[in-house]
């Protein structure tokens, strides 16, 4: 919905408003226009339920208004004298409506001096877990979330089994534009499995006031842009297209900021044409290709130095790769990160299943690998005398669709650029060559009708040789760069996309051994240096506080 479209829908609410109330605000001792007054008629309206007048902000604040509404349902009822369950009732599942019969048809009795208490322990415990539910749904969407780290792409710099904290105010809380959904939970209900939104009415883009921007470094949390696409320019068939806010959730370093000038030579950052300067916490994973003295097997090389994800070497004869059949079923491949030849034969590095190399009839080289490893880490394996040679790998250009802008076959994740990093205001000429990097930002990220044919493009109808970006964009890197699916994938990640900035973990869990990851609990995400737990401060803040709240407490008895 547009701005006018709400504006318009905002003024029919409150003719619903006025047309089945203003007799209960008259009784209530009010005058009838009060109740036609946007927003000072809910203000009159908190007087009347007597409850307190902030209340009527929470009224507009979305996703908490679908809790408040019913609430201020009942609690006008009952400020009328209708208190029973069928009341109540009624009155939620005709959506206040049911106000609408009061109005007209009852006599009622307005009673000011009503208790506010509940009845029973049941409406106790109900009242108490809606106060609650608000509170959290304010905390979740306007100040911190608590995020997963699901998956391996930022590892070591964050593990997976991390829970953060995610701050929404750093960067400006995003209201949430999906205005009808469950409290506290994302895209889908826990159990049940099924949509936890409506898709209508949406909220148009607005983000509150934040104390930085996305920098350089930070690492974000944002909504993944191409989720429910595919081939990143059109609709999943049989899927729902979710809206922004209700896309799932992805984290990554941003390494390129609007109007940046970004290139990725040999797996490294160049931003402006400078390599980019990392933050000392990052810890950024590369291949490596190792060969040994000896099989790999037998001293246990991948547990000694806890590799957790490395790939394969394979090698063929030169008179199979000759086969243009077989180098076609190979090539293409984004997995494939290397390819040597010499005069008899051909070693393949990359993920090839292992049906693949029984097809090619591939042999596998034990004495050979490739590695995800942090420069430390490569160090420290290069002055093993069981290792021969380490040296760091770099993706081949294979021609691979997925990669981004998906139409430069000299392009591999490891070497791209330049690309210039959309800024809101600037403006790009577009043509055949330049429209495949601007094609989504046009088309599904800022709503406008393209049509291309042949080299005419034509947006909202008029033909167009450039455009006016409407917001900022950012480039975003996961730091295990070989295990990551991020901007080298699928472009720029939009402004109105971006959720917040993990500052805090909690808590982190390793699943393969079953253990809690003691060092990491209540440690810092940005800063310089080794992050520093602070526990054991917790923990003896925590024993304070009951200790101290022990003796208040006793002390309050005795008096």
């Amino acid at each position: 919905m547009t701005l006018l479209q709400w504006f318009i829908f905002f003024l029919a609410v409150q003719v619903v408003h006025f047309a089945g109330t203003w007799k209960l605000y008259q009784k209530a001792g009010k005058k009838p226009w009060q109740a036609a007054v946007p927003v000072y008629n809910a203000i009159v309206l908190m007087q009347i339920i007597n409850r307190p007048r902030w209340w009527a902000i929470l009224l507009f604040v979305p996703i908490v208004n679908l809790i408040m509404f019913p609430v201020v349902w009942v609690e006008t009822l009952r400020s009328f004298g209708k208190t029973s369950t069928t009341d109540t009732l009624l009155g939620i599942f005709t959506l206040g409506f049911y106000i609408y019969y009061i109005n007209y048809t009852q006599e009622v009795e307005y009673r000011p001096q009503r208790s506010l208490m509940a009845a029973t322990k049941a409406g106790d415990t109900v009242s108490s877990l809606l106060f609650a539910i608000v509170v959290a749904t304010i905390v979740h969407t306007y100040v911190m979330q608590p995020f997963q780290i699901p998956t391996a792409s930022l590892e070591k710099t964050l593990l997976v089994g991390d829970f953060l904290f995610v701050s929404k105010f750093n960067y400006g809380a995003r209201v949430p534009m999906t205005t009808v959904a469950a409290p506290m939970v994302h895209d889908s209900l826990p159990l049940v499995k099924t949509r936890s939104y409506f898709n209508w009415p949406q909220l148009p883009y607005l983000r509150l006031p934040g104390f930085e921007n996305v920098k350089k470094n930070d690492i974000v949390v944002f909504n993944w842009p191409v989720d429910t696409l595919v081939d990143y320019t059109k609709p999943a068939k049989g899927v729902v297209v979710k809206p922004i806010d209700k896309k799932t959730n992805y984290v990554k370093r941003c390494v390129g900021t609007p109007g940046d000038n970004l290139e990725i030579k040999d797996g490294l950052v160049f931003i402006n044409g400078k390599e980019l300067t990392l933050s000392d916490r990052a810890r950024v994973q590369y291949h490596f290709n190792i060969e040994t003295n000896g099989d790999l097997r037998q001293d246990d090389f991948i547990g000694k130095y806890k590799i957790k994800e490395f790939t394969a070497v394979y090698a063929m004869g030169k008179e199979l790769w000759d086969n243009k059949e077989i180098q076609k079923y190979l090539v293409g491949r984004s997995s494939l990160k290397e390819i040597k030849r010499d005069s008899t034969k051909v070693e393949i590095t990359g993920y090839i299943g292992e049906d693949d190399a029984i097809k090619l009839r591939l042999e596998l080289l034990y004495n050979k690998l490739s590695a995800n490893l942090t420069y430390e880490r490569a160090d420290l394996i290069k002055k093993d005398p069981f290792v021969k040679s380490i040296s760091q790998a770099v993706y081949i250009a294979t021609g691979a669709k997925d990669i981004f802008p998906q139409n430069n076959p000299a392009w591999s994740v490891d070497k791209m650029g330049p690309i210039t990093i959309p800024q809101e205001g600037k403006t790009v000429q577009l043509n055949r060559e330049t429209l495949p990097f601007y094609k989504l930002i046009i088309a599904d990220y800022e709503h406008n009708d393209l049509k291309v044919t042949g080299d005419e493009i034509r947006i909202n109808g008029q033909v167009a040789t450039s455009y006016t970006f409407k917001q900022n964009y950012y480039w975003m890197m996961g730091d295990n760069r070989h295990n990551s699916l991020d901007s080298r994938y699928f472009g720029f990640v939009p402004e109105d996309h971006i959720v917040g900035k993990p500052v805090f973990i909690w808590m982190s869990y390793d699943s393969e051994t079953g253990s809690v990851r003691w060092d990491r609990l209540f440690t810092t995400v940005g800063g310089d240096g080794e992050p520093v737990s602070y526990f054991n401060y917790f923990i003896i803040g925590l024993v304070a506080w009951f200790g101290f709240d022990y003796f208040r407490k006793r002390k309050k008895a005795k008096e």
